[in-house]
């Protein structure tokens, strides 16, 4: 199958099965199996919740959109013009009182920061974590017409670094927009992952000066190259476990066990694929098994639903759903200006 982008709404579905999938996570986060099992029924039968509540996941998703819509609005998207307005995107999420869903302490920490006048970004973000809150927003890079591949690579990398500086969360952060981008465009899943271990693998030391500047010297690397081939390798790694794990895991057992419990970047994106991949033609089945798991719910199922969306596009997800997602009229907006 190969559609465009507009034909099939593959930003719109992407960003509306984003947030179904927090929605449908958010409640099973931090739950074993099998009391999620004991609460909510038969994984395969899991409904929304009437009060479609999204997580932290959703507004930083709606943050970075925000802000590259202002910045592409501007011209062609460089890093000072996508900065500026994602800094102060990321700020105002912090200081928002609906910032009350358990977002994570790296993005809080590095926001707070991020406040301060005059504080170069590099200065804020937070090398040493590699968890998940970055890759999990990054979808609308993956959405954007118009951008070339280093457009894309390096804003998704950059956004990723303004609070996860650690290279694993700005590799995982560049895939997982890539993944997005190939689905949209229609490439077949039987052949993602071996697409994504290629670009891992062409990009593994490549640094982008221009989009990260001086990022690397926060950390105890001795060089740029060695500074992000570790984020590349750990990528890899997960990457060949999940090649595996789409040839050989019943779909009946918690993809976690395979992949990963995804708090980390790596096994959320791992993990949100592997959901994904096991029902490439069943999207509300993915999001579904993606909830009804022991790691971080909400966040694996978010991923899984942008990717199932850029794929499936909008008409993948049930209209009374989408009807009842919070910040639904934010997610069309941005959807239908991306798919226009």
């Amino acid at each position: 199958m190969t559609t465009t982008q507009a034909g099939k709404r593959a930003a719109t579905g992407s960003l509306v099965g984003l947030a179904l999938g927090d929605a449908l996570g958010y409640p099973t986060e931090f739950k074993t199996v099998p009391l999620i099992l004991t609460m909510f029924g038969p994984w395969r039968e899991m409904d929304l919740p009437q009060r479609a509540r999204v997580s932290d996941d959703t507004q930083m998703t709606l943050a970075l959109g925000r802000a590259l819509r202002t910045a592409t609005e501007r011209g062609h998207l460089a890093p000072k013009r996508l900065e500026r307005p994602l800094r102060e995107e990321f700020v105002d999420w912090y200081q928002s009182p609906d910032n009350n869903r358990a977002p994570g302490n790296t993005c809080l920490t590095a926001c707070a920061l991020l406040k301060e006048e005059g504080r170069a970004w590099q200065d804020a973000s937070q090398v040493g974590s590699k968890g998940c809150g970055a890759n999990m927003r990054v979808a609308p890079l993956g959405l954007v017409p118009g951008l070339s591949d280093e457009q894309r690579a390096g804003a998704a990398q950059l956004q990723s670094a303004l609070t996860h500086g650690h290279p694993t969360a700005l590799a995982a952060s560049d895939l997982t927009a890539h993944a997005v981008h190939l689905l949209a465009r229609g490439t077949d899943p039987a052949g993602l992952v071996g697409q994504l271990r290629s670009y891992a693998y062409d990009n593994r030391t490549r640094y982008d000066h221009t989009w990260l500047g001086d990022l690397w010297t926060r950390s105890q690397d001795p060089s740029p190259e060695h500074f992000i081939a570790r984020g590349w390798d750990e990528c890899l790694e997960i990457l060949a476990r999940l090649q595996e794990a789409v040839r050989t895991v019943s779909p009946e057992t918690d993809p976690c066990l395979a992949t990963g419990e995804g708090w980390i970047a790596e096994e959320a994106l791992a993990t949100g694929l592997l959901c994904f991949l096991l029902f490439p033609d069943e999207p509300v089945t993915a999001l579904r098994r993606a909830a009804c798991t022991s790691g971080d719910s909400d966040s694996i199922a978010c991923l899984a639903g942008a990717f199932a969306g850029a794929w499936r596009g909008a008409d993948a997800w049930p209209a009374d759903w989408s009807e009842r997602i919070e910040y639904r009229g934010e997610l069309l907006t941005l959807g239908a200006l991306w798919d226009a």
